[in-house]
């Protein structure tokens, strides 16, 4: 009788220490990245990661380019976490020669317990500079003219281990545009998921819909599926998409494949995270 008094006892204390306590909810996203764009996930504090994307040509150029496979484009890029929640990042991609440079800051964290929050809110922006030489000698462009920013926030949130949800409200910016009809300002809406289906391995889609493209381009929305393979210090995702560029102001401003129609391009992004700086412990 003791016995079964000290066990009710034990499991009313723990049941009030849980519904005291209040826990960040972990791993919304696999990477820091959904497929072609940014999730809501940020490195831990001291954690510089590497990562190298490709993109290889259009699926339904037929054998004589190996499916596409002759053809790449590739962007190297390091983050680095200075906190948990501010990261800062530089890359550089051979489509349009166009370096680039980010921030992300955490805001919101989805939390259970005691004092739960529904969703994770990360806010994003970026700057890029667009360099290949298209143009005429005497038309060379000055490096404001060059320019282009974009900002999103991103709002996250885990349903359940196996699924999370995204949305990416986003800004884009161009100094200059293609003609005079063009807008410089455009505003796009982003979705993706991600469905796990075993400890490591995961499913993703994410689409992004531009409610004021350009009009003298005939852009397509970015459509991408992928898998996430998650090993230790690795993530490495196999991608297929209609979008070349790996920048927003690219794969959401400036996508001319039509998905549909098999404009397809197969491609990879693999990350490496290295623990440059240990946390002080008190």
């Amino acid at each position: 009788m003791c016995v079964s008094g000290f066990s009710q006892d034990l499991e009313a204390i723990l049941e009030m220490e849980s519904s005291d306590t209040t826990l960040v909810v972990p791993g919304t996203f696999n990477g820091t990245r959904l497929l072609n764009g940014q999730s809501v996930e940020t490195r831990k504090q001291g954690i510089l990661e590497f990562l190298i994307s490709h993109r290889f040509g259009r699926i339904n150029t037929g054998f004589e380019e190996f499916f596409g496979l002759d053809n790449s484009n590739i962007r190297f890029g390091l983050e680095y976490a200075f906190t948990d929640r501010f990261t800062l990042a530089v890359g550089r991609s051979s489509f349009e020669k166009t370096y680039d440079a980010y921030a992300k800051y955490r805001l919101l964290q989805q939390k259970t317990g005691a004092k739960p929050f529904p969703l994770g809110l990360t806010l994003f922006v970026s700057a890029t500079d667009r360099t290949i030489k298209d143009y005429e000698p005497n038309e060379k462009p000055s490096f404001n003219e060059r320019l282009a920013f974009s900002s999103q926030l991103l709002l996250s949130r885990k349903f359940s281990p196996s699924f999370s949800l995204q949305l990416s409200p986003t800004y884009i910016h161009f100094n200059t545009v293609p003609t005079s009809a063009d807008p410089h300002d455009q505003i796009a809406l982003g979705i993706g998921a991600r469905v796990k289906i075993s400890k490591r391995v995961s499913i993703n889609g994410e689409y992004y819909y531009n409610t004021n493209p350009f009009q003298s381009i005939d852009v397509k929305n970015s459509i991408a599926f992928g898998v996430d393979i998650e090993t230790g210090g690795h993530i490495f995702q196999l991608i297929i998409t209609n979008a070349v560029s790996m920048i927003n102001k690219g794969f959401i401003s400036e996508t001319t494949g039509d998905f549909f129609s098999g404009d397809i391009h197969f491609g990879f992004n693999i990350s490496r995270a290295f623990q440059i700086k240990k946390k002080n412990r008190l």
